[in-house]
């Protein structure tokens, strides 16, 4: 449950880093108020977390899919 939550927290970083790298619109700060609010500070720093937890994906073992 933890890499799924983490996996979708890093596809909202991807996103928001897309617009602001297209369009430079910031998304989370723009829904929360700034850069420098609470809200979009704590956002900010659990999509870092979970890009962090998004390492460990790349070098576990994974069992294949029971059919």
């Amino acid at each position: 449950m933890v890499d799924k939550i983490a996996l979708l927290l890093v596809i909202i970083g991807a996103i928001n880093w897309g617009l602001i790298g297209i369009f430079q619109f910031d998304l989370v700060a723009y829904l929360f108020g700034g850069q420098g609010a609470l809200i979009s500070r704590i956002v900010y720093t659990l999509v870092g977390a979970a890009g962090l937890w998004c390492i460990s994906l790349l070098f576990r073992d994974r069992d294949p899919v029971k059919e």
